[in-house]
């Protein structure tokens, strides 16, 4: 080629225009950067807002001017906002959660930075927290006990504090006991006798004599929980607000007390495990703004799992007919194309559907069937964890049915055709060969639908989820499993803080920390998963998957 030749333009060139696709990769490598990066800020959101709850914060006592008066809160600061007035002037707010709600009617409050005359953080500031009305910020005065009262900074108050929470504590162990367990099978044993003598399988005198019994135990047990009330009203901790004003904590409704400002480091993260702690193992209480989500997280995790054992075997067995058995025509392209529009339905429709047929059709005639003389009452006639898991299983059956065919085609051919030559069976060749070497494919499309029926909540506000319930649907009563009872739910919980819940900015903290902690149940859930589709994948190393 001569010296002053064009130069020749090649396709394969690495600058310039020549690569025409090109930006169209950065675009896309672009787009999942920042998928990635929205996704990981979020959690991250969460993650801090959600551990921050748990924190235990210092308690600020503060001199605050407000229309001329001067007056002192204690608190500790939660949130710092800006404002402008009238005057389009600037004012920097703090929200300061000062507790004692019994006294104060709210428990936070805003004020302007520019009105706080003084601010000091003594360490005899406790903060109490109580049964109810919330937590109290208070200083310590004395504890009363039928031994006598023993004031702050006397010989024996803190060991007589921790008697009396401990007191307290097993005085509410007993009163559960008494009123769960023993009058709730009173209770029950009742509502059976009504039942029998309606139907008239039991004559009305011997009805009326076991009724007379029943009552005298209920009388007995009202006493038993009556005289527990009032031994635990005997011990009380008193303590005096900011302003003052006095509160008084009788032991039944002391649920511990933190010294914030003279802990140390160690101390903090020590209240916070604790906190931590009772959050996932308590009920709630306040309204769902105080207490812990322990209902909720077993709720969540028994309908997935109940969900789970739903929806594969009947995924499984669809994707097993349209792609091994059924022809390949124009039949099986439409099922195809209505399985696959069943996923885009809004998850609302399937609640309404499994209200009106699960729950109203086939429950109405269970209870007919089954369960006439509860009627009117009825039993499984009402929404329950059972219509809840099984309305979530239709919703998430196309995930199942798609993966699962796809895992089924990944299976070479030349395995199928090897089976039949040895003389199997198509069942056979399907049972023993295509679905051992599809199990890591249907185990993703099977961790795929319990992470969507995890976080669903509006299906299950119309079919089983409740604000409260105190009954858990698997306990120590007969016959131990009970899946015609509502159930708490971690995603309508958040729904519930965030949406209705008589004090917001209480709720708020809470709201963070469940959404963290339905964010690691799914988490969970889905490790284990894949945990067993991995080992799988090993096992059967013929799949593609």
């Amino acid at each position: 080629m001569q010296s002053g030749s064009p130069k020749t333009k090649t396709p394969f060139a690495t600058t310039g225009r020549s690569r025409k696709g090109e930006p169209w990769i950065w675009l896309t490598a672009a787009g999942l950067a920042l998928g990635v990066a929205m996704a990981l800020g979020l959690f991250l959101l969460i993650l801090f807002k959600g551990a921050a709850s748990f924190w235990p914060g210092r308690i600020d006592l503060m001199e605050v001017s407000i229309d001329g008066k001067t007056e002192l809160i204690a608190g500790y600061v939660t949130q710092e906002t800006e404002r402008r007035d009238g005057a389009r002037k600037v004012h920097e707010e703090i929200q300061v959660f000062r507790g004692n709600k019994d006294l104060n009617g709210e428990a936070f409050k805003y004020i302007d930075r520019a009105n706080i005359l003084k601010s000091t953080r003594p360490e005899s500031i406790l903060l109490v927290e109580r049964l109810e009305f919330g937590p109290a910020i208070v200083n310590g005065v004395a504890v009363e006990t039928p031994q006598g009262r023993i004031e702050v900074g006397k010989h024996g108050f803190s060991d007589a504090l921790k008697t009396m929470l401990q007191q307290g504590a097993d005085s509410r162990v007993r009163l559960l006991k008494i009123e769960r367990k023993k009058i709730g099978a009173i209770s029950r044993e009742l509502e059976a006798l009504g039942r029998a003598k309606r139907s008239q399988s039991v004559a009305s005198n011997i009805a009326a004599d076991r009724r007379k019994v029943l009552q005298r135990d209920f009388d007995r047990l009202q006493a038993e929980a009556a005289e527990i009330r009032a031994e635990t009203a005997k011990s009380k901790f008193v303590g005096v607000a900011a302003d003052g004003r006095e509160i008084v904590v009788q032991s039944g409704s002391l649920l511990g007390f933190f010294e914030s400002n003279r802990a140390g480091f160690f101390g903090r993260v020590g209240e916070m495990r604790h906190r931590i702690w009772k959050f996932l193992k308590d009920d709630p209480r306040e309204a769902n703004t105080e207490g812990g989500v322990f209902p909720a997280i077993f709720g969540t995790v028994i309908m997935t799992l109940v969900m789970s054992l739903f929806v594969t075997p009947f995924g499984v067995i669809a994707a097993i007919y349209l792609r091994e058995y059924a022809s390949q025509g124009l039949f099986v392209r439409i099922v195809r194309i209505c399985v696959n529009n069943l996923a885009g339905v809004p998850s609302i429709v399937f609640g309404v559907f499994g209200l009106a047929f699960f729950v109203y059709f086939v429950g109405g005639y269970v209870d007919q069937t089954l369960f006439s003389d509860k009627l009117p009452t009825p039993t499984y006639g009402t929404p329950g964890i059972f219509w809840a898991s099984l309305t979530l299983a239709l919703l998430t059956l196309p995930v199942v049915i798609v993966a699962t065919e796809e895992a089924l085609s990944a299976v070479p051919r030349g395995v199928r055709e090897a089976a039949l030559a040895c003389g199997a069976s198509k069942w056979q060749a399907i049972q023993r060969i295509v679905l051992p070497a599809s199990l890591p494919g249907i185990l993703t499309g099977v961790i795929l639908a319990m992470a969507r029926g995890a976080g669903e909540v509006a299906p299950l506000m119309l079919v089983g989820v409740v604000k409260l319930a105190p009954s858990l649907p698997i306990d120590d009563i007969a016959p131990y499993i009970h899946p015609e009872r509502k159930f708490m739910h971690l995603g309508f919980h958040i729904y519930d803080l965030g949406f209705q819940s008589p004090d917001a900015e209480a709720a708020k903290p809470i709201v963070y920390a469940t959404a963290l902690l339905l964010i690691v149940v799914v988490v969970t859930l889905n490790l284990t998963a894949i945990l067993i589709r991995n080992r799988l994948k090993k096992r059967f190393a013929v799949s593609s998957f």
